[in-house]
């Protein structure tokens, strides 16, 4: 598990734009399960973080300074960035978002990365059906809240597992899904997942991995479909993560698991913001957001994510849009 220890502040003079870039000074920036396993030098889809380098992630922010003819000063933007207060970045680096049509913030959760990748793991992979189970692990995260209602959208029955009673009740009550079971402190969670879904699993979108995964696989169902988009349970753990052998039980249900990652999809990103931003106009998708305040809070917002604090999308206020 990551500590105060494994991160660094430092102060360095504020970068000047070259010709073609832009000076953006950040207004939100993103916190997400998949940077712990760029803090780990193992080959991974992407290349891990460089020790004594500047961490990147998602970051909305504001134009400040421009040298390109694509930008101008007070445009707001969203890219890959640094975790700083400003970063100089090429213009073809971000992208302009309006925020007219959604918050802000919005363009780092439900319409950004983990709204597409709720959109296109679903949808591509797991293809729900009317009248079919879904079952969403991590229910109540950024993705897995987004996963639930577009199968509720499809005519699906949905089923979240979460770590709280709180984020039950929201799944319920606010999200509509059909059924929520909190995996802290049910008894026995098998049973409990036999009783949410007596017509067995369908579709599994897996965010978690470990011993949740393992008894959902126990009911799939002929033919069904397992987008496999994170195993957070895993992350930081040092002895391994063993557990029952899937083989079996994919081969005797004919099921098929495939990982994705979003940026797979990157040359259909603009299909997916479109029926996301179409269904949330609608009031057909609502998305949670849970925004922690100050640049130095960054690392326990980080840390927050792996012990469930979040409801929805973790986000880190650095400053004000206006400012």
């Amino acid at each position: 598990m990551p500590t105060e220890e494994t991160f660094a502040y430092r102060e360095v003079p504020v970068p000047e734009p070259g010709e073609g870039q832009v000076l953006v000074q950040t207004i939100y920036l993103s916190v997400d399960p998949y940077m712990r396993g760029r803090m780990s030098d193992q080959k991974s889809y992407v290349e891990p973080y460089q020790l004594n380098e500047v961490i990147s992630g998602g970051i909305i922010g504001k134009v400040v300074e421009s040298k390109s003819d694509r930008f101008h000063v007070g445009d707001k933007v969203v890219g890959m960035m640094g975790w700083q207060h400003y970063n100089a970045v090429d213009a073809s680096e971000v992208r302009k978002v309006d925020d007219l049509i959604a918050p802000l913030s919005a363009y780092l959760s439900v319409l950004g990365m983990t709204g597409l990748t709720a959109y296109f793991g679903l949808l591509d992979i797991g293809q729900p059906k009317k009248g079919e189970t879904v079952v969403v692990s991590g229910a109540a995260g950024a993705v897995g809240m987004v996963v639930g209602q577009i199968a509720k959208i499809q005519g699906a029955r949905v089923v979240g597992i979460a770590g709280s009673d709180e984020k039950m009740d929201f799944l319920e009550r606010e999200l509509g899904f059909d059924r929520a079971i909190n995996y802290k402190t049910a008894d026995n969670l098998q049973k409990a997942l036999e009783q949410a879904c007596p017509d067995g699993v369908d579709v599994y979108f897996d965010n978690v991995g470990g011993p949740i995964s393992d008894a959902v696989m126990n009911l799939l169902n002929d033919y069904a479909r397992i987008p496999l988009c994170g195993a957070i349970s895993s992350y930081n753990r040092t002895d391994g993560d063993l557990g029952p052998r899937v083989q079996t039980k994919l081969l005797k249900s004919r099921a098929l698991i495939k990982a994705f990652i979003v940026g797979d999809y990157a040359h259909r990103f603009s299909e997916g913001i479109r029926d996301l931003a179409q269904w949330l106009s609608e009031g057909r998708l609502q998305y949670q957001e849970t925004i922690v305040e100050g640049f130095e809070n960054v690392p326990q917002a980080f840390f927050g994510l792996f012990k469930g604090e979040n409801l929805g999308k973790q986000l880190v206020k650095i400053s004000e849009p206006g400012e």
